[in-house]
């Protein structure tokens, strides 16, 4: 499987010195146009053309902005005149005059007010408008006062909904999820490894180990010159503010707040520094104690014999594999590093081989714009066969999620009846699988009745309301859900939105077992948003049989990519290839879906 979007970010840095602007600020700066209309009560049509383009530009699968510095935007659907010249001032300049003229009109801090859960533009505009709230300080102010309960639209419970939503966030204030940090740090990655300084470099800590947050990230480079290193790191262009420089290390705010730490250390300490960076603490624990059993020290620069205590000879060091080895093991992989049972595992030679990206053979679970997708049918098919996919379910929403287009019964037998039309001219190379993402109501009844269900390829049962059921009551519907014939795949099982929304109650492992019982799918959502079902849960859910699919959960084209993140989790999950049953070929996974269930 090809995998496109980690190519691209290497050029962060070429991109950053440029007068232009990255594809990524320059949708984000479309949607805060839309969002600050939206608060002014601009034409409704005006705001979804600003929303549109930020969506176009994001998913477009070309390099839009190197087009609109070129004046080529013409004929791409979804780009207005208006729109076009917006981009090629923002591609050519690195700035939107339009943008910063209406920003100025609202105090900077009114942004922070639209990543609170519950809280959209409707309610920010009657806030700011009539309470002068304009940040997240105001807005806790205004709950915590009463002020707010006053206001149209808003009463007791949606007050104590923010209020919650405030503490959480307060909660995870200092983290950043991977979609967040990953693309700069493969940027500085990239930057260290080509300073001709520089012999080895590589990331460390949390996001070596493939967690699904991180507080900051961790920088690690062998180089015999670490003052001229450290110098030119700090100066790095995605850097805002030198927190502190030294000889071997310096720490960097980078621009979206990511605290970055680099330590220089010479080739022969690098592969101890490494192990010892990357954590986590309690691995680390048991390493030492390891090395102390043989007679050795370890620390982050070597194995030193313990003072009084005889010990075989420290063998040579090259890698990290060599520290493994010499403490009577096999190499434990990063994702692994949690003392969780690798130790026993690596001893034992037992360690799992790891999924890799490239093993995926194609994805469930994608949107397109019959439901709230921002690409059509052939779009999505065109671009999961870019990457290098040899098939492609499409789940669109069902007719209960009105807020996300969900379709009726009569648009989904025409999606299925389309689907197929396209199948015949893939002639066997290619094939989208038809299905649905369909909710699980209230009482664990689906949103489709079975006849409906029956004629699709698989089906996708989610949670997407009621989220507040006590934890039986919960477990009791998703159950029920599961033990429909129908439904192959269970959908973000927690419903948990990273760092915004906690996770619903629910009994997992009852879950696990249900799936066991009746051979359902559990999905691997690889949205970074959600990253669910977690991976502290997979190990217990292989152990039972019950398999996995590593769904994307795409809505768009670019979407598609974020079966990166989801093998991460994955990895880290102990997962392989055998126990992802989209890591089957064509042939295979065709044939498992017809037997439904997997047994």
């Amino acid at each position: 499987m090809v995998f496109l979007a980690s190519g691209a970010f290497v050029f962060w840095i070429f991109l950053a010195m440029l007068p232009g602007m990255t594809r990524e600020a320059a949708a984000q700066i479309l949607e805060r146009i839309a969002l600050l209309l939206e608060l002014k009560g601009e034409n409704p049509f005006k705001i979804r053309a600003y929303k549109t383009g930020a969506e176009v530009v994001e998913s477009y699968p070309g390099d839009i902005m190197q087009l609109a510095a070129e004046q080529k935007l013409s004929g791409i659907k979804g780009i207005g005149d208006a729109l076009r010249d917006k981009l090629y001032e923002m591609a050519t300049t690195g700035k939107l005059e339009f943008f910063d003229n209406l920003r100025a009109e609202f105090p900077e801090t009114l942004f922070e007010l639209f990543e609170v859960q519950g809280l959209g533009p409707k309610k920010i505009a009657a806030l700011y408008a009539e309470l002068g709230v304009g940040s997240i300080a105001d807005l806790k102010r205004a709950c915590e006062s009463g002020e707010a309960a006053k206001l149209s639209g808003f009463g007791g419970k949606t007050v104590v909904k923010i209020l919650e939503s405030l503490a959480f966030r307060d909660e995870h204030a200092s983290e950043f999820r991977v979609d967040q940090v990953y693309g700069l740090a493969l940027a500085i990655l990239e930057a260290l490894r080509a300073h001709p300084a520089v012999s080895r470099a590589e990331v460390c800590g949390s996001f070596r180990r493939g967690k699904e947050t991180v507080h900051d990230l961790d920088f690690l480079c062998a180089t015999k010159k670490p003052e001229e290193v450290i110098a030119d790191f700090v100066g790095l262009p995605m850097f805002e503010k030198v927190i502190a420089q030294g000889g071997t290390k310096a720490s960097v705010y980078a621009a979206n707040g990511v605290q970055c730490d680099l330590r220089a250390v010479s080739s022969k300490e690098f592969p101890f520094a490494l192990n010892y960076f990357t954590g986590s603490k309690e691995h680390n624990v048991v390493m030492r104690q390891r090395a102390l059993d043989q007679g050795w020290s370890l620390n982050e620069y070597a194995f030193t014999p313990v003072e009084g205590k005889a010990g075989p000879v420290i063998p040579a060091v090259h890698d990290e594999a060599d520290i493994y080895r010499a403490l009577g093991m096999d190499y434990i992989e990063p994702e692994l590093r949690e003392n969780a049972g690798e130790f026993d595992a690596a001893e034992q030679g037992h360690l799992p081989h790891l999924i890799l990206l490239e093993n995926l053979r194609g994805v469930f679970h994608n949107h397109t714009t019959a439901s709230d997708g921002m690409a059509s049918l052939l779009e999505m098919a065109d671009a999961a066969q870019e990457l290098g996919m040899q098939y492609l379910g499409i789940a669109d929403h069902s007719k209960s999620s009105f807020q996300a287009n969900g379709l009726s019964e009569e648009r989904l037998r025409a999606q299925i009846a389309e689907i197929r039309e396209l199948n015949e001219k893939f002639e066997g190379h290619f094939r989208i699988f038809a299905g649905t993402e369909v909710d699980i109501l209230k009482d664990g009844s689906l949103d489709f009745s079975d006849e409906l269900l029956s004629e699709l390829d698989y089906c996708v049962a989610s949670v997407h309301n009621v989220f507040n059921l006590p934890e039986a009551e919960m477990t009791r519907r998703i159950i029920r859900a599961m033990e429909n014939p129908h439904v192959t795949m269970l959908g973000h099982v927690t419903g948990r939105l990273l760092l915004q929304r906690p996770a619903y109650a629910v009994n997992i492992p009852a879950i696990i077992d249900a799936a066991a019982e009746t051979g359902t799918i559990i999905e691997l959502n690889a949205s970074a948003w959600r990253l669910d079902m977690d991976w502290r849960w997979w190990r217990l859910a292989k152990e039972k049989g019950v398999k996995c699919s590593i769904n994307p959960d795409a809505h768009s084209t670019r979407g598609l990519e974020d079966v990166l993140y989801g093998v991460r989790a994955a990895r880290k999950g102990w997962l392989t290839k055998k126990d992802v049953i989209n890591c089957l070929p064509l042939g295979e996974v065709e044939k498992a879906l017809m037997k439904g269930k997997i047994r």
